[in-house]
């Protein structure tokens, strides 16, 4: 299982790969996974604020990314 820094690591990666911007702050929660789905991070950047943001569901187990989107106000 990976710890929540290297899946935020993962996520800035892949914003870099799109050119998205990554502002502080950052919000990162740990969802447990129900009846046999794995555990997985939610990361967004800009966390309670007005402007671009960019939203990731890592998962926990392999570090791969479920699902990425960006808003770019």
């Amino acid at each position: 299982m990976i710890d929540s820094q290297t899946a935020l690591e993962i996520a800035r990666a892949r914003a870099a790969e799109h050119g998205w911007a990554f502002g502080e702050p950052f919000s990162v929660q740990l969802r447990r996974g129900w009846f046999k789905q794995n555990d997985r991070y939610e990361i967004e950047t800009n966390a309670g604020r007005l402007g671009a943001k960019a939203r990731f569901v890592i998962d926990a187990e392999t570090g791969g990314i479920v699902s990425e989107g960006y808003v770019p106000r």
